[in-house]
């Protein structure tokens, strides 16, 4: 497949917005908020970054990834789904037991997935020993992760953090989703984790500050951590919690609710809009 750049990986994350919201929408259950603000991370990653084959997933010498914050898994499907991991019409079994698609990503079970996620603060940490078992193999692969930011509230996270300062991975790069709200509110009333990028500084972390939605700024962000040797990278994006469909956007209530056939109406008229705009201009 040849790479995707500029506005053919801005039209595909929202075409995957699209496929996400309309498996919540059919399992009448899931995570749509925090799905949506990454999915502009998610697909530069695998339409454009990682080094994968989707006729073998489990290619010894392919780049990892790890969704740390597990609930998110309906941005992952969809990427999956369109990256040929497997059908995009299995999307529509999300959640239900005729399907393969839990509510949390399964490497059992779902093709492309490298590690089973959902308690948050875990992902992180087997994120790390990827990039170390690379190291200690000789393999050039790379190892990603993308966490939450309330879920960088774990302690488990900081573990990990500094474990991967400690054996210098600069194969390590960490996206963390700035949306600004988890599931009880905002995060800096939930548990105040910034200044995150001079804490991460801190650990000895090289760190990146984007705009998590302009696909050149992840592009660039993305080139810089490759070149960053002798310690992991660690992008901080700043993001919008339900992107792309307007009474989302910025709302706490979207972290876990599935809309319903009206809401989910407007969603879709508003998503199939903005990818015939992406594609018209």
């Amino acid at each position: 497949m040849e790479k995707l750049f500029g506005k053919d990986l801005s039209v595909m994350a929202y075409r995957a917005r699209l496929l996400a919201v309309d498996a919540i929408h059919r399992a009448k259950s899931g995570h749509p908020g925090g799905s949506l603000s990454c999915l502009d991370a998610l697909t530069t990653l695998y339409f454009n970054e990682m080094n994968l084959n989707p006729d073998d997933p489990g290619w010894p010498d392919r780049d990892r990834f790890v969704l740390s914050k597990g609930h998110c898994a309906p941005a992952l499907y969809a990427v999956l789904a369109l990256r040929g991991f497997f059908p995009v019409e299995e999307l529509q079994k999300l959640r239900s037991i005729e399907g393969h698609l839990s509510g949390h990503p399964d490497m059992k079970h779902v093709p492309g997935v490298d590690m089973s996620t959902g308690s948050l603060g875990q992902g992180l940490s087997t994120a790390v020993g990827m990039a170390l078992a690379a190291k200690h193999l000789g393999k050039a692969y790379r190892s990603y992760a993308i966490c939450g930011d309330g879920e960088v509230a774990e302690g488990q996270i900081w573990e990990a953090v500094m474990a991967a300062a400690k054996w210098d991975l600069d194969n390590l790069c960490v996206f963390i989703d700035v949306n600004g709200l988890q599931i009880d509110g905002a995060t800096r009333d939930v548990m105040p984790t910034e200044p995150l990028d001079k804490k991460l500084e801190a650990f000895n972390w090289h760190v990146i500050k984007i705009d998590g939605h302009d696909v050149s700024q992840i592009l660039a962000a993305l080139s810089e951590a490759r070149r960053t040797k002798g310690r992991p990278t660690a992008i901080l994006m700043a993001t919008v919690k339900g992107k792309g469909v307007s009474f989302m956007e910025n709302q706490a209530g979207w972290h876990g609710k599935a809309p319903n056939d009206d809401e989910f109406a407007i969603a879709k008229a508003e998503l199939e809009s903005k990818i015939k705009e992406l594609e018209e201009n």
